[in-house]
């Protein structure tokens, strides 16, 4: 666990069970807190004013629908215009502050996450459903995706670049130069990190944000507004709107002040947005979208380091991670032996209110993520074999909330349609292979291409991995998590083929110049 001026930072990957102890203590005391804020209504924040639709949700918690977060504005075409304007008259005052301004302030939101962690992280486990390390590391990787992409900027000396001369008198630079007023549309999986690393990037470059948080997790969005307040950025440079998406997409669609749009979600969702945000002309669409992600297990594999690394990417949050492992081929030969182990891994999950400290598997969002869950138990019990899982847990202390059984199915072919299917629930299928080339041939059927990883002691095996795969993002031998877990600096996430857009990732070095667009400027003397 890295030890920081603010206490200790807690990452899925780094662990020290010697501070354990007071990092429980203090997210009891943050569990019990934050319930005091629970229940209130909220408005929209327009020009750091309050704006009230006449409409509002109900956001419930997943551990217990019972439990009211709180009600936020069901919100309109004519509230997220009313943002869209705000954000476009405080465009040119943002941008006018220089990036090395705009840096410092970013930073402070930085060090506002940090100081604040155990409330972010105590508000996510309630609304996400999330456990205590992946609520904390969430809102670690959030203040890490701010400071990384105030560097980036900082180090490329503001994307400012001398140019070549065909005179002696003509002098001309290449400048990198925010587009205006951005759309950041976020999920409920990563309700801070991701609606932090979209708006981050687009706020250091120069632009302001129209925020809309999923209708899931608007409490944690909110957290992050007041954040971005309390560090300075300017009113109408970010703004908070909450509601349905369908509400918004014709106005997103139409509004000519709107310059860009990044998303993060699912496939269909985004693929609508794509289409219909550049009816007129292009606009910059930066989406991450769905995943299928597969895991492979050679013959020449650590087969106890491989049935951990695949159980957490599968079930952790549920499986409900872009990077999820969700499919996993395995060699005939050891597929007897790495199925035991994985089973054996499966049965030590805890499953439960995930408030409490030893509890690994919470609650899915929602009970459309519940219907999913039942469909596809269902056809695999007809079509394959589960070996473990298949049920909806309705008894106890599970009958208020979202809670299924993690699931394991084999004997299934391997041209079925779960090979190719996104499901974001706690569902992992096993196929067997008779090698490598094999396994990777059945990796790039699939059209999604996020995360995938391998588990072989063969330098060569892992090559030809790294070389084959069809994927973004590619781990070899991680125990932390086959196909999950990738950080700041340390892991750029990028999507190809369905699952992104644009060939550059969060987390990454080339990210924060996806918001900026090129110029050139020649003067002559």
């Amino acid at each position: 666990m890295e030890k920081t001026e603010k206490g200790f930072k807690v990452t899925y990957s780094t662990l020290d069970p010697a501070c354990m102890e007071a990092f429980h203590k203090a997210y009891d005391q943050a569990l019990q807190d934050i319930t005091s804020q629970f229940g209130k209504s909220h408005p929209h924040f327009v020009s750091g004013k309050e704006v009230r639709a006449g409409d509002e949700f109900s956001d419930s918690s997943p551990i217990n629908r019972e439990l009211l977060i709180g009600k936020f504005q069901k919100g309109t075409a004519a509230e997220l215009n009313a943002a869209v304007e705000s954000a476009y008259q405080a465009f040119k005052s943002w941008r006018d502050l220089g990036y090395r301004e705009r840096c410092r302030i970013m930073r402070d939101a930085a060090e506002l996450i940090s100081e604040r962690k155990y409330e972010l992280a105590a508000v996510m486990t309630y609304e996400a459903g999330k456990n205590r390390l992946e609520a904390m590391g969430d809102v670690e990787e959030s203040a890490d995706l701010i400071r990384y992409y105030c560097t980036q900027i900082e180090e490329a000396e503001g994307f400012v670049r001398k140019m070549g001369q065909l005179s002696p008198n003509e002098n001309t630079r290449g400048v990198l130069r925010p587009y205006g007023v951005w759309a950041v549309i976020s999920p409920f999986n990563f309700p801070l990190a991701l609606a932090t690393g979209m708006s981050a990037g687009v706020l250091i470059a120069g632009n302001t944000v129209v925020f809309k948080p999923s209708s899931d997790t608007p409490f944690v969005g909110l957290k992050l507004y007041e954040i971005y307040r309390d560090a300075g950025v300017p009113e109408g440079a970010f703004n908070f709107v909450t509601g349905p998406g369908g509400n918004f997409d014709e106005a997103l669609f139409q509004n000519k002040k709107i310059s860009g749009l990044v998303f993060t979600g699912s496939y269909d969702v985004g693929i609508r947005l794509y289409h219909g945000f550049s009816q007129v002309y292009p606009r910059p669409c930066i989406l991450e979208m769905g995943s299928k992600n597969p895991a492979i297990v050679t013959e020449r594999a650590d087969l106890n380091m491989a049935a951990e690394g695949v159980m957490k990417s599968a079930y952790g949050l549920g499986g409900q991670k872009c990077s999820a492992c969700s499919r996993v081929y395995v060699h005939k030969k050891v597929e007897e032996e790495f199925l035991s182990m994985l089973l054996e891994n499966i049965q030590r999950i805890k499953i439960g209110d995930p408030t409490e400290r030893d509890v690994y598997l919470g609650p899915l969002i929602n009970q459309k993520a519940v219907d999913t869950y039942k469909k596809w138990t269902d056809i695999c019990d007809r079509e394959g074999k589960i070996l473990t899982g298949g049920r909806v847990l309705t008894e106890g202390l599970f009958a208020k909330g979202f809670f299924v059984e993690p699931t394991l199915v084999t004997e299934i072919p391997k041209d079925h349609r779960i090979f190719h299917e996104e499901l974001f629930v706690p569902f992992l299928v096993e196929a067997p292979v008779d090698s490598l080339e094999e396994a990777v041939e059945e990796c790039n059927k699939v059209d999604y291409g996020l995360t995938a990883g391998i588990f072989s002691q063969d330098e060569k095996e892992i090559r030809y991995f790294f070389d084959e795969v069809e994927s973004g993002v590619l781990y070899a031998n991680r125990r932390s998590g086959a196909t999950t877990g990738a950080w700041p600096g340390v892991q750029p996430f990028c999507g190809w083929k369905k699952s992104g857009s644009t060939g550059k990732g969060g987390c990454g070095p080339y990210y924060v110049h996806q918001f900026m667009r090129e110029q050139s400027q020649t003067t002559m003397e």
